[in-house]
């Protein structure tokens, strides 16, 4: 299962080694050494999956992030950078980011993160339900979801989070079952990824949810996440559901 990757990364040893090794499984790789040609790619070819360096030369590597979300929604956009701080993991995610690793990186974890990544995309694609939640409808095989008719602007596993949660409403889903299920079975560490996304989720319903029956995202403390109709929006705990 191959993949047209955008590679942008300004070292020449760890870019030569990440082409060679993704070619040599079967992906086919536009490795781009600015930030400035990196979005100049993607603004003419569409790719499935970007590897995206924060420490360019030319451009900061987080705007250049919003600007190849903006210029290709659909795609998957991994960060990998040395800076490992959690401050900047939520900035990177936050700005349209799906995955954050830090360097150095094994090539196998990496390899394994973009097949699952590449996967899921692939599996979206052949699936057929619509799931309606109150006013909330995300359709699966054309990923799109909207509130009443208006459509939400969602990332890629913005999307894919809505639709899993969207699947099971009124079912109490763990963190572990979540990041799982959305991004990696074989996951480990942080899951401060799942609470940025979810927090995005959160926001842009509520934007969209003018004289509308929207479910509300509710956190099971220690536990995970919920979708469920009728909570009240600005509910962000069930003490009870979490005492169990």
């Amino acid at each position: 299962m191959g993949g047209l990757i955008l590679l942008v990364e300004d070292d020449p040893t760890i870019g030569e080694v990440l082409t060679a090794s993704l070619r040599s499984h079967a992906h086919e790789v536009r490795w781009e050494r600015t930030g400035a040609a990196g979005l100049a790619g993607a603004a003419v070819t569409s790719v499935d999956l970007v590897l995206l360096d924060l420490g360019l030369p030319d451009l900061d590597g987080v705007e250049v992030c919003r600007q190849l979300r903006r210029a290709q929604p659909g795609c998957v956009i991994v960060i990998l950078t040395a800076r490992s701080a959690e401050m900047d993991v939520v900035v990177g995610l936050e700005a349209g980011a799906d995955d954050y690793l830090v360097k150095p990186v094994r090539l196998g974890e990496l390899h394994a993160r973009i097949r699952a990544h590449l996967r899921r995309n692939e599996a979206a694609a052949g699936v057929a339900p619509i799931r309606a939640v109150g006013d909330l409808v995300v359709d699966v095989p054309r990923r799109r979801a909207s509130v009443a008719g208006r459509e939400l602007r969602l990332r890629s596993k913005e999307f894919d989070l809505l639709a899993r949660l969207a699947a099971q409403p009124d079912v109490a889903l763990s963190r572990e079952t979540l990041m799982s299920d959305v991004w990696d079975e074989h996951w480990f560490g942080s899951t401060k990824t799942l609470d940025v996304h979810v927090a995005a989720l959160r926001r842009k319903i509520a934007e969209s949810a003018v004289s509308a029956q929207v479910p509300a995202i509710v956190t099971l403390r220690g536990h995970g996440y919920r979708l469920e109709l009728g909570a009240p929006a600005d509910r962000p705990t069930d003490r009870r559901a979490a005492r169990g």
